[in-house]
């Protein structure tokens, strides 16, 4: 048997989550709709889980990572800030180098694992 991983990166203030899986594809997805409901629906979640993810990133770093616009006639849209794009980028990093040690570090286990598993 050879054991695969499944390591989710969190980053954590005292009181929440700031950032982890779903809140960074939930960013990409704003990126890409320019729409917090719209990256919510495509990711099914609903609007008001969204916004709350939305609320929560932006209050745990110093700048907002999202802005949105007030709807209306012109129509409202959000849009991912500098920093939440940087942020974003950095996390996608940080995953993809945990990943790459993790997966380097599984044959030791892999030895060790029962065949009848």
């Amino acid at each position: 048997m050879t054991f695969k991983h499944d390591v989710q990166i969190r980053l954590l203030t005292d009181t929440d989550i700031a950032l982890g899986p779903g809140k960074a594809d939930l960013l990409a997805a704003i990126r890409e709709t320019g729409s917090i409901s719209a990256a919510g629906r495509r990711l099914g979640m609903s609007y008001k889980r969204a916004w709350l993810l939305v609320e929560t990133m932006n209050q745990c770093f110093r700048s907002p990572l999202v802005a949105a616009n007030k709807g209306g006639a012109g129509g409202g849209g959000a849009t991912v800030t500098a920093l939440g794009e940087q942020i974003l980028a950095e996390y996608r990093l940080l995953q993809d180098e945990v990943a790459r040690v993790v997966e380097a570090r599984l044959p030791h286990f892999s030895q060790h694992a029962r065949a009848d598993r």
